[in-house]
Parts: C-alpha cells; sequence; structure tokens
C-alpha cells in the first residue's frame, strides 16, 4: 500500500541509489523521480507534486535551500535533508525541515523518519477531515438556525492535548507559533498547546480574518494587537495586550497593512 510519494535530489550518486534502496524497502512510497541536479529538481518537483523531498544541503547548479524557495506548490512537500554534516542544521530549523540526516544513511535513523512522515501525514489527514466535518456540521446548523444567523458558528477549533480533544474558543488565542513542524498556541488565559501540525494547516482550520500573519513562523489574532510600530530603518514591529512585541517579516508587511487598514 502507497502512503506517499517522494523525490530524491542529490548530486552524489551512491546517496541517490540508497536511499532510493531505503525507500523501495518500506514498500509504502512511490519514488516519482531522483535528480543530480537543483533546476531540473526544482521543475520536477514543481511539476510533479511530491509528498515529500529528500535532498542535500549542496547540489549542482543551487543548495537545498533555494529548491524549498523556488518551489511554488500552494500545499508544499516535506523537506527532508541529507547531508555530509551539521553545518546547516541550525538555518534548516528556520526552514521547518522535518527531519536532518547525515550521511552514510543509517537504516534505523532512516526508519525512524519513515514513521515520523507517516505519522505526520495520519495526523494531517485527521485535521483536514475534522475541519471538513466542521464545516458540514455549520451548514447543517446555518439551515436550522432563522436569518442563518448563529454566533457560535466557527468560533471554536478542536485540538487534542493528550488524551483528550479540547474545544478552544478562537477568541481566546492570542498568537500562534510555528518550529519546525510543530505549533503552539498561546491563549489569553497563560494557556499553551503544543500539536504537531502545519502553520498553513492551522491557519486554514482557524478559517477566520482575525488571524494575520505576520512571518512564515507567527500568526497573531488581531484583537489582541494594541500598537503598530515603525522605525526609521522601515522595520515595523507590533506590540498585542500582554506588552509582548513581534516583528512582521518584509513579505508579510503588505498584507497586514491591508488587512489591518495601516500604512
Amino acid at each position: 500500500m502507497v502512503i506517499f510519494s517522494a523525490i530524491v535530489v542529490d548530486d552524489d550518486k551512491l546517496t541517490r541509489t540508497r536511499t532510493k534502496t531505503l525507500l523501495e524497502q518500506t514498500e509504502i512510497v512511490t519514488i516519482l523521480g531522483d535528480y543530480d541536479d537543483g533546476h531540473t529538481a526544482i521543475d520536477n518537483i514543481n511539476k510533479l507534486k511530491p509528498d515529500v523531498v529528500f535532498l542535500d544541503t549542496k547540489i549542482n547548479g543551487t543548495n537545498g535551500f533555494e529548491i524549498i524557495d523556488s518551489t511554488t506548490l500552494s500545499k508544499k512537500p516535506l523537506f527532508i535533508f541529507i547531508a555530509n554534516s551539521g553545518e546547516y542544521a541550525a538555518k534548516a530549523f528556520d526552514y521547518f525541515i522535518f527531519d536532518y540526516l547525515l550521511k552514510p544513511l543509517d537504516k534505523k535513523r532512516f526508519s525512524k523518519t519513515i514513521n515520523n512522515i507517516i505519522e505526520f501525514k495520519k495526523k494531517n489527514e485527521l485535521a483536514n477531515f475534522n475541519h471538513s466535518l466542521e464545516n458540514i456540521l455549520n451548514m447543517f446548523q446555518e439551515n436550522k438556525t432563522p436569518n442563518n444567523k448563529n454566533p457560535l458558528i466557527g468560533r471554536k477549533i478542536n485540538i487534542k492535548s493528550g488524551n483528550k480533544i479540547i474545544f478552544l474558543d478562537l477568541n481566546s488565542i492570542k498568537y500562534i507559533s510555528a518550529s519546525g513542524y510543530y505549533v503552539e498556541i498561546f491563549t489569553s488565559d497563560s494557556r499553551k498547546f503544543l500539536l504537531r501540525e502545519s502553520l498553513s494547516s492551522i491557519i486554514k482550520r482557524l478559517n477566520s480574518n482575525e488571524f494575520v500573519r505576520i512571518h512564515r513562523s507567527t500568526v497573531i489574532n488581531s484583537n489582541f494587537i494594541d500598537e503598530v510600530i515603525t522605525s526609521n530603518y522601515g522595520e515595523t514591529d507590533v506590540k498585542i495586550s500582554d506588552n509582548k512585541t513581534f516583528r512582521i517579516s518584509k513579505g508579510y508587511k503588505k498584507g497586514f497593512q491591508k488587512i489591518m487598514g495601516v500604512k
């Protein structure tokens, strides 16, 4: 049974062969292709839409980070580095790399990565199912409610905490911070929830214009924003109600200004 598809990118033939062999041994992966240069890899990643990309940090004609930046898919694959050393591990963390493996590949360590991919996909599929179920229930509730008015529609999000599923009021969420393939949800009553879910998936489930993305790793509930602070160097920060300050990255600045009605 095939669970996910993959592409392998490495200019070292031995590593490409080793990676493909380990993937084939799992019997749950479809290998869509393997490439020894970055530019061909970029074209095929965007064309074939793999679930996972295994790639080196340094590749003929480019590097792993440029390949990630050049991926134009709305639903990006999981990226897993296979590197000669841990030199780029810190930078990889900033890019939300799913895993960082060292050459030569260890079968036991590789198997752990595969298991983590499977677990991640299961949770992601469950989150998407729950989101779809919420939409169906909301539509049903709208049809039952006179004048289609119901202040409770879409005001809660379900999150798993230990052996419980908590229905968290959206109004209580101050901000959400991403770190790799985990997100932390911070609430107004000082609670914190750690989820193994992508920030994009959480944003989709929130389904609310009140949440503003200000950085690739940060989403803020606009109801908690007290101040927007602009420096003489063009940098913009936001301060929320507990005096915590966040920097707005350049890539999200225009969108933030448009949503918040500021310049």
